[in-house]
């Protein structure tokens, strides 16, 4: 069995690997750059190392320093997480040869399922349900002409090597072909290295529904059921649920069914995600498949009772794994809501910087998979997430409203975060009603993100106000009397005073 794991990643998903490591009696190991030596994962590793300067190109993702590091160590394996080295085939082909586990699939499997192109083309001749389009990179203008009258429009040009919504074109008109494809080829180069791109045919307004799977080397594949997946925001999704409120009892046996073929037809190993674009008729294709454990994994536990992170390591020490599909089921609803340090009232501009006061929510049904703590500053450098808040209740309409509760006790100050935004999605109709697609924000950002009709100055004078109420009433009129400390989350405030001003004016002293 496995001893110890370095964990090549940082934040929360360092953490969770971390906590599943100590309940399994293995030693754990957190790497960490330069801003992070005051991380959270660093604190609760039983070893930490330091493995370079802030930016990533230069420490999380350096596989040398990784590898030296693990070694140094006396780790026999490592966990990527997800982000950074997870699905970078030479890394898992890197740890092979130097004698070290590669918590993850082969180098193989993540070449072939991480190039969207020769993964269309496996899916196809696997037998599973994908896209209409084409399987050949576009070569030129012509190409590219030629290829989406073939397919007919509309039609979303794609980066074979892409992800996040990176190298993506969405094309409705014929005069835009030629801008569409190289202003995806373009931002793939950059964004990849690989200017490759192809074509698929765009399904209007559809839900984005994946399917956990797990395979172990002894050729089980399991389902662990879906996840819905369609609140996003630039492709980046930003809310998930499992059940998906689309979902009927035989959509999801043929969905699970592809799910299970497609990961067989790779021998996939480990813990995968496999993507699938569903329509109002629920006709379903396949999209992509994630070599990796997923952000929104955990609303998956909550509701199978399954460690993902144990799974992973279990199997990738060559044991079986401990499920069969008969074993599982779900119990209850689960939501997750990613929250941030961004600004939704401008762009969503990312808001790093010193956490003043973080109180996290608590109570039933309620998980936080953070990293983030009083007194931590938010580096620059990364992403600006700060934790996953998830809740699982007997339904989903306790889980909603349980989220509700939990955003509300959310509180965070010294960032601007994007708790406000996130309760407005839980507020409307079409949340509520489980009606809703991938142009869900898009097609409510005037409801979700509400601007300031009053000034500033009057926010001032209340909050003035406000502050010499409290002083008289305690007595105190030294002048020494702070306001709580509270969310930057209000609607689009203009500074953290307003969000102060409009609680009530509570006070400590």
């Amino acid at each position: 069995m496995i001893k110890k794991i370095l964990i090549a990643n940082r934040g929360e998903i360092a953490i969770r690997v971390i906590h599943t490591c100590r309940e399994m009696g293995i030693k754990s190991v957190a790497v960490y750059s330069e801003p992070d030596r005051n991380a959270q994962h660093v604190r609760l590793a039983d070893e930490a190392y330091y493995i370079g300067p802030a930016a990533s190109a230069e420490s999380y993702l350096v596989i040398d320093t990784i590898i030296d590091t693990a070694k140094k160590s006396g780790a026999d394996a490592i966990h990527p997480g997800y982000g950074f080295l997870s699905e970078n085939a030479e890394f898992s082909d890197r740890c092979k040869s130097e004698g070290i586990i590669f918590i993850g699939p082969t180098s193989e499997v993540i070449s072939v399922m991480g190039d969207k192109i020769s993964a269309r083309k496996k899916m196809i001749a696997a037998g599973v349900q994908v896209v209409p389009g084409t399987k050949e990179n576009l070569e030129s203008d012509e190409d590219a002409l030629r290829v989406v009258k073939e397919v007919g429009l509309p039609v979303m040009i794609k980066a074979s090597a892409g992800g996040g919504g990176k190298g993506m074109r969405l094309v409705r008109n014929e005069e835009d072909i030629i801008s569409g494809v190289r202003g995806a080829k373009s931002e793939a180069l950059a964004g990849f290295g690989d200017d490759t791109v192809y074509v698929e045919k765009y399904v209007e307004n559809p839900h984005h529904i994946e399917f956990q799977v797990l395979g172990d080397s002894h050729g089980n594949v399991i389902h662990l059921f879906e996840r819905e997946c369609s609140v996003q925001r630039r492709h980046q999704k930003v809310i998930e649920e499992t059940p998906s409120p689309l979902m009927t009892p035989e959509l999801q046996s043929k969905m699970g069914e592809q799910a299970v073929m497609a990961a067989k037809a790779v021998n996939y190993v480990g813990a995968g995600t496999i993507e699938f674009l569903v329509d109002d008729d629920l006709n379903y294709y396949f999209l992509e498949m994630n070599t990796r454990l997923q952000v929104e994994h955990p609303i998956t536990e909550q509701t199978t009772r399954v460690d993902l992170v144990r799974q992973q390591i279990q199997v990738a020490a060559g044991m079986e794994l401990e499920y069969k599909q008969e074993d599982l089921f779900q119990q209850g609803h689960s939501i997750e809501a990613r929250i941030y340090a961004e600004d939704p009232c401008a762009n969503f501009m990312p808001s790093p910087g010193l956490v003043k006061n973080h109180l996290a929510p608590q109570g039933p049904g309620i998980r936080i998979d953070g990293y983030v703590y009083s007194g931590y500053e938010i580096p620059i450098h990364y992403d600006p997430m700060i934790s996953k808040l998830i809740v699982t209740g007997k339904n989903r309409n306790q889980a909603i409203e349980r989220m509700k509760r939990a955003l509300y006790s959310y509180k965070i100050s010294g960032v601007r975060t994007n708790i406000r935004f996130l309760n407005r999605i839980l507020e409307s109709k079409d949340f509520a009603s489980g009606n809703y697609n991938t142009q869900f924000i898009e097609n409510n950002i005037d409801f979700l993100i509400q601007k300031e009709t009053h000034s500033l100055e009057h926010d001032k004078l209340a909050i003035a106000a406000t502050f010499i109420h409290h002083l008289n009433k305690v007595g105190n009129g030294n002048g020494n009397g702070k306001p709580e400390n509270g969310n930057n989350t209000s609607d689009c405030e203009t500074s953290e005073w307003k969000s102060f001003g409009k609680r009530k004016g509570v006070m400590r002293f």
